[in-house]
């Protein structure tokens, strides 16, 4: 009797060499999250967002994202950085696009109040609170360094507008604190609504300072 054939042994499944593995370096974890942090953030608020939430934006467990952060903070702090700095590269490259100092500021003003924006001085103010709960050294400097970066660019604009000979200022230095500081408090009434008001007479605002304090005779069409 001839013994049943037995099937072939299967070779055995070689294990993949460390080297050969797709594993995404921390680096690039570490902005996925980040990067599933931001809208939400935008949507709900920074007090609102927990490492929860984060994991499951972002398609990981809990454990990744403790593992890549120290805190629900840390994430959310690199979170509205990221979307801090995306938003004014993108208003400086407009501006730099400009033909003119004039055209730079009015394009900056045009960027700064849209219908979109709301969402991103929502974030602009929670980066700010956020500063305000006992955040390191290293927090704070960051925060200094990007309000000094915003005040920068404002003031190249209209530096750019005097030399062109489209302004005529003498303290662009005190322009620029004023602009910033309009901007911020304009979005602030914008945001909370009280009193109303539309992003036209926010830009409206805007401009006529632009105007009184630059000597600008140009009128933005409103």
């Amino acid at each position: 009797m001839t013994a049943a054939k037995q099937p072939a042994a299967k070779s055995p499944r070689r294990a993949v060499a460390a080297a050969d593995r797709t594993r995404q370096p921390t680096e690039v974890r570490r902005r996925l999250i980040v990067e599933a942090a931001v809208p939400l953030i935008a949507e709900r608020g920074y007090a609102a967002v927990g490492v929860r939430d984060v994991a499951a934006a972002a398609g990981v467990s809990v454990g990744t994202v403790t593992y890549h952060f120290g805190s629900v903070q840390e994430i959310l702090s690199e979170a509205m950085v990221l979307h801090i700095e995306r938003y004014y590269a993108e208003l400086s490259e407009a501006a730099e696009q400009a033909t003119s100092g004039a055209e730079a500021l009015r394009l900056l003003v045009d960027a700064l109040f849209t219908e979109d924006t709301d969402r991103h001085w929502r974030m602009w103010f929670d980066y700010w609170n956020a500063g305000e709960q006992g955040t390191d050294a290293a927090f704070s400097g960051g925060q200094a360094h990007r309000y000094e970066t915003w005040h920068q660019q404002i003031r190249a604009l209209a530096q750019r507008g005097v030399t062109d000979g489209e302004f005529d200022a003498d303290d662009l230095d005190g322009f620029t604190v004023r602009f910033a500081a309009l901007a911020d408090g304009l979005a602030l009434q914008r945001l909370r609504q009280a009193p109303p008001l539309s992003t036209q007479d926010a830009r409206r605002h805007l401009n006529r300072l632009i105007e009184t304090e630059l000597g600008s005779e140009r009128r933005s069409p409103e």
